[in-house]
């Protein structure tokens, strides 16, 4: 059985994290909207139950201008 390249391994982990990073983009996406359109404390909820971590959540409902440009 062949043994993967290094260089494999190493894209195919960049494009796993890449995949978990779109997800999460998408929801923390998600969870502003929550925020815009209830409040921060259901767009908190709706962060937490999709383990969104802590630190994210906080920067991103509490610190607006602490959020990543849209890409």
């Amino acid at each position: 059985m062949e043994q993967p390249s290094v260089e494999r391994t190493k894209l195919l982990a960049a494009m796993d994290e890449s995949r978990t990073d779109a997800r999460q983009r998408r929801i923390v996406d998600a969870g502003i909207a929550v925020q815009g359109s209830a409040n921060t404390m259901s767009a908190f909820e709706f962060l937490r139950a999709r383990d969104i971590g802590a630190d994210v959540i906080e920067r991103v409902l509490l610190e607006p201008h602490r959020r990543r440009a849209r890409s």
